[in-house]
């Protein structure tokens, strides 16, 4: 089994997508797929969540979420709120070994890398398994910061980035998103390993797989999820 951790800049920057991309072009080059959300915030007991966007759009239906909170919060506001427990990393990294029949486990986080899951974040998620982190990033002002942000913070946790991943690339993109894409590697010292193009999200399946492996750089999936 190979872990491979789903974080982003800050809230929508388009993890659900990214995560469902990498799965379906896993899946492409004959690897079984497994994905974990360990907390969904802002959905309703009984409503379709992130991975049931990442089931629609991969078919993959080897999914785990552990913790759902009714209020559109960081989960560990919203567990308090709605009097419900906190997450704990024990049990999610338990939750987490339990799909180790998959040859890829993708494992969402919930808004940015120090968002708290729980009663922990997803950096602590990383730094028990030992697993490396995508960072999903926006395209444009503001997402230079951001981004090195998130990559000092893992490099001075030990934890290994995969790389960075444009998570929604504009049909027109400007001056400021053209730039960035040039020097997001420059500043962060991370290679940008894909870009997904804004929309793609409302694509049907068959669509969305037959394009998903080409928008990550050759390479990503042999390097990071062997």
């Amino acid at each position: 089994m190979t872990v491979l951790l789903i974080s982003g800049t800050s809230t929508d920057v388009g993890k659900t997508v990214v995560t469902a991309a990498l799965a379906a072009a896993a899946q492409a080059a004959g690897r079984t797929v497994a994905v974990c959300k360990p907390a969904q915030t802002g959905i309703a007991p009984g409503e379709p969540g992130d991975l049931a966007e990442i089931t629609r759009l991969t078919g993959v239906t080897r999914t785990l979420e552990l913790a759902r909170y009714p209020e559109p919060l960081a989960p560990d506001t919203a567990a308090r709120r709605a009097a419900m427990p906190l997450l704990t990393l024990s049990d999610t990294v338990a939750a987490v070994e339990s799909l180790v029949d998959a040859d890829l486990v993708l494992v969402e986080g919930a808004g940015g890398l120090l968002v708290r899951m729980g009663e922990f974040t997803l950096l602590d998620l990383a730094q028990k398994i030992g697993a490396p982190v995508l960072v999903v990033a926006a395209a444009g002002l503001g997402t230079l910061n951001h981004s090195e942000l998130t990559t000092r913070t893992l490099a001075a946790a030990g934890v290994p980035c995969a790389g960075l991943v444009i998570g929604s690339w504009p049909t027109a993109p400007d001056l400021a998103a053209q730039c960035n894409r040039d020097d997001l590697p420059r500043v962060t010292q991370t290679p940008v390993v894909g870009t997904i193009p804004a929309g793609v999200g409302q694509w049907d399946r068959d669509r969305f797989t037959a394009a998903a492996p080409d928008w990550f750089t050759t390479g990503l999936l042999l390097e990071n999820c062997p």
